[in-house]
């Protein structure tokens, strides 16, 4: 289990120091108060947490010991996680499609706001008689750009099935709000200003008085090694609360948040012919490689010794028997590099606690807490 206590100074030390067969998440508690404080700090409005991004204890209990009031839930499961570690939190249940069975069971837990998309679970939420204070956030959805990827694959309702669901939930005396997600890993403040534009005009073509407007997550982490840029976010987002009197701003970032706590290391345990072979890919802490490409990542040396500034292109490959374990790209590595090495990933904080399967029986690894990631 992940710990706040401080075992090295940066990953670095660690690695040299104590090495292992493992891969190793680096947790830095320093560096996920000051995100957090930055979003205290920048976002107009309430910030709250997307549980699915990093369900670890030690994050999710600093976070409310930092004064987090909000977290947003996804399933049954992440429902008990938070009312165990913070009973008496804002449970946000924005994962739009629920059975009867998750509904009445988020109700009991006192959830405060229900994400919605789509008529038929607009109505299953009617039916379930919910509390009068409860929020019916409808989602929107709008083809932006700027995201690595975006969901409206899945989930989201276009200006015109919004308004509809948005007098469907008015017309049943229930308290109306919407929400959107940009989609990850966004960097265009103009993907929050064309939500935020629709939202104000939903507002006014339907004379409905939201109660909150959620932008959802999507902030970027520093995925690419250089710092993520948010106040020009912030800003953007600011620049929009005159057009929604009385209704309060809400965000729920999950990577923007917690990504840039974490750093991830992995073994090189075979080198040859330009192949690396390493002890975790795409079925353990790397999978979202797959999708989003490899984090900024540098090479310690298991020994210590200095690295040759001449670079070779590599093969990464996971430890596992399946040959599709295998990372995009042919990534430079130093060209002394050797078996025993290290590849530290910066940024991988999100999407790794689980999302790991134990395929081959690999998938685990060990955790340690540090007071840099520099």
């Amino acid at each position: 289990m992940l710990q706040k206590a401080i075992l090295a100074e940066r990953p670095q030390d660690w690695l040299v120091a104590h090495g292992g067969e493992m891969p190793v998440q680096f947790f830095c508690p320093p560096a996920l108060e000051a995100k957090h404080r930055a979003f205290r700090e920048g976002f107009p409005g309430e910030v709250t947490f997307a549980v699915k991004s990093n369900p670890a204890e030690a994050v999710l209990t600093q976070l409310h010991a930092g004064g987090m009031a909000g977290f947003d839930v996804a399933s049954p499961a992440e429902i008990a996680l938070m009312q165990r570690l913070a009973p008496g939190a804002h449970l946000h249940y924005h994962n739009p499609v629920r059975s009867p069975g998750e509904i009445a069971l988020a109700k009991a837990a006192g959830a405060t706001s229900w994400a919605v998309d789509r008529p038929g679970e607009l109505e299953k939420l009617l039916a379930a008689d919910l509390p009068r204070e409860a929020e019916f956030a409808v989602r929107l959805d709008l083809p932006v750009e700027g995201a690595a990827y975006a969901f409206s694959a899945k989930f989201g309702a276009g200006p015109a099935e919004a308004a509809k669901l948005m007098r469907r939930a008015a017309s049943a005396g229930r308290r109306v709000s919407l929400t959107f997600h940009v989609g990850t890993q966004c960097d265009e403040p103009s993907a929050w200003a064309a939500y935020l534009e629709t939202a104000a005009e939903l507002m006014e073509e339907t004379g409905i008085r939201l109660a909150s407007v959620n932008v959802g997550g999507g902030f970027p982490s520093a995925r690419s090694g250089e710092p993520a840029e948010l106040a020009p976010i912030f800003e953007t987002i600011s620049s929009f609360a005159p057009r929604f009197p009385g209704a309060r701003l809400v965000c729920e970032p999950g990577r923007g948040l917690v990504a840039d706590a974490f750093a991830y290391a992995v073994r090189i345990k075979s080198l040859d012919r330009g192949d690396a072979i390493l002890n975790d890919g795409i079925y353990g802490g790397l999978s979202e490689f797959v999708t989003l490409g490899l984090s900024a990542f540098e090479v310690v040396a298991g020994d210590g010794r200095e690295l040759s500034e001449s670079h070779q292109p590599h093969r990464l490959w996971g430890p596992t028997c399946d040959s599709l374990d295998r990372l995009p790209g042919e990534p430079l590595l130093p060209a002394d590099v050797e078996e025993g090495d290290w590849l530290l990933f910066s940024a991988m904080g999100a999407y790794l606690y689980g999302v790991n399967t134990a395929f081959n029986g690999y998938g685990a690894w060990d955790e340690v807490s540090v007071s840099s990631l520099g």
